[in-house]
């Protein structure tokens, strides 16, 4: 009797399998008699997707069924750090993905981990947390997408990574784009507040990005090596890969850049405008002051005041604190106070 792979006896934590032919079309593996051991030969290859929480991996791991026993162990570790570990024509990464919701709604920021060992005619992907790479790829495969090799399949996984922060950095260049313009427009108002979450969005994917490219640049770094056994496929895609997201990380970088551009702008003006307004106050308060003596002294309720006994003796005292409120506006105007503000 056939046994289906989500049997526990077939392969512990095992959530698809596929089968590659010479040309790179993909059929679903549904019973444990199709799923050909490790070392078989032949054409094409096996992509296995498998859940790293199921703690029955350990024996698998460790009977080398999914690869060379250190290099799995190292790539399917807990530690989410991404990087790259290749033995002989064995690879094995670890790079960012996108994590998946219950609902399936996929998240922006590659903020998931997606694992993935790759070898002669043979593929083993996992992760712990629901991810978007794998399944969009089995998506693609299945409705007639090709991959004609391991390499091809890790570069799908890459490529929607890349396809997200890509669409993110043109959302957040055309926002970019509406607030340089808010901002050159001298009737509105700077206001600093849209650009927070355009850059804490940004610097967060840029983080991720710079890991993904590292990983990408080491193993391009270790196909360079004269006693590399790597496949040329995987050559190949390296420096695909490393291309592109080498032209990613520059548009990320000047989004970067332009939002820190953009702060400091409104900021210098957001200050100038402070200052002005704090200098309009600042002469006010220079022209009050001498009417307010004035006041203060006439207020006193005391014997022998100036002009107590004369009958205009208000309207004097008004006019000499108007007097001293001029006087103090040609002292200002002298020292070119108020031409230095317009």
């Amino acid at each position: 009797m056939l046994r289906l792979l989500t049997d526990e006896a077939a392969l512990p934590g095992l959530l698809f399998a596929l089968r590659f032919d010479a040309e790179g079309v993909a059929t679903p593996i549904a019973f444990a008699a199709d799923l050909p051991a490790r070392e078989a030969g032949g054409d094409g290859y096996v992509w296995l997707h498998v859940d790293l929480i199921d703690a029955r991996l350990a024996d698998l791991i460790e009977s080398g069924r999914l690869g060379p026993p250190r290099l799995t162990a190292a790539i399917f570790a807990r530690d989410e750090h991404q990087r790259v570990v290749v033995e002989g024509e064995w690879l094995g990464v670890v790079i960012a993905d996108r994590e998946r919701a219950f609902d399936g709604e996929i998240g922006e920021e590659p903020t998931g981990r997606l694992h993935c060992v790759l070898g002669p005619g043979f593929l083993v992907s996992g992760r712990r947390h629901a991810t978007a790479g794998a399944e969009a790829a089995r998506d693609a495969v299945l409705a007639g997408a090709r991959a004609a090799s391991p390499a091809r399949l890790l570069e799908r996984f890459v490529e929607g990574v890349v396809a997200s922060l890509a669409a993110s950095a043109k959302r957040f260049s055309d926002e970019l784009d509406a607030i340089e313009d808010r901002v050159l427009d001298e009737t509105r108002s700077d206001d600093p507040r849209p650009l927070a979450p355009i850059r804490r969005q940004a610097v967060r994917q840029h983080r991720q990005l710079s890991g993904l490219a590292a990983v990408f640049h080491r193993l391009e770094a270790e196909t360079d090596e004269d006693d590399d056994a790597l496949p040329e496929a995987v050559v190949t895609m390296a420096a695909r890969v490393v291309q592109r997201l080498d032209s990613l990380h520059r548009d990320m970088h000047v989004l970067s850049e332009r939002t820190r551009t953009l702060q400091d702008e409104i900021a210098g003006r957001t200050a100038a405008e402070t200052n002005r307004q704090l200098f309009t106050l600042s002469v006010l308060t220079a022209l009050f002051l001498p009417p307010t003596l004035v006041t203060g002294v006439f207020g006193m309720n005391t014997k022998g005041l100036f002009l107590g006994e004369f009958e205009d003796g208000s309207a004097i005292a008004l006019g000499i604190g108007a007097l001293t409120s001029l006087a103090v506006y040609g002292v200002i105007r002298r020292l070119g106070l108020v031409t230095r503000r317009a």
